[in-house]
Order: C-alpha cells, then sequence, then structure tokens
C-alpha cells in the first residue's frame, strides 16, 4: 500500500480529510516536537485507526508531507506518484 493510499483509507474510516485529521492533532498538542510513537497512540485511539495508517498521519503530523522519493515513480505496491503527499481529501486531489 502506498504511503498515500494509508492517508485515503484513514480519510475513508475517519470521514475526515488527512489535513483534518492533522489539524485535530495539533489542536491536541501533537506537532513537530512530538514524539512519532505518542502521536500514532493518539490516533489509534482517538480515531480506532490502525498502526498502518495512525503511522502515516503521524509522520505528517511529525516531519510534514513530505515523504522519500524511495518509491516515487516506481511499479512495486507501496509505489507514490510523488514525494509529497495530498492532504484535502481524496476527491479534491488532481488526477484521483
Amino acid at each position: 500500500m502506498s504511503f498515500q493510499a494509508y492517508l485515503d483509507k484513514a480519510e475513508e474510516k475517519t470521514g475526515l480529510t488527512p489535513r483534518q485529521l492533522v489539524d485535530q492533532a495539533n489542536a491536541h498538542g501533537l506537532d513537530a516536537g512530538s514524539r512519532t510513537s505518542e502521536v500514532i497512540a493518539w490516533f489509534k485511539s482517538e480515531h480506532g485507526l490502525g498502526h498502518g495508517h495512525a503511522a502515516a498521519l503521524a509522520h505528517v503530523v511529525v516531519k510534514g508531507p513530505t515523504i522519500s522519493t524511495k518509491h516515487v515513480g516506481t511499479t512495486g505496491s507501496h509505489r507514490d506518484d510523488s514525494d509529497t503527499l495530498w492532504l484535502d481529501g481524496r476527491a479534491t486531489r488532481p488526477g484521483a
């Protein structure tokens, strides 16, 4: 599953865009200075997300929407189209 797919699935499960979920975490005091494990635990507890979905969102909270280019443009199951994640909802993503 691609990094973006984890965010899309979290949106599907919660009804909130990734940006709204990140904003909620920020309002709860979670940000770039937080420990990733703390952010993951909060997403799991607050929204009932699985570890992978919570970890993808935690990455955005702690490190921002840019990801490694390791899988960008590859053909594997973990490939992403861009090194910048789309946070404003699947329905508004260009080309979706």
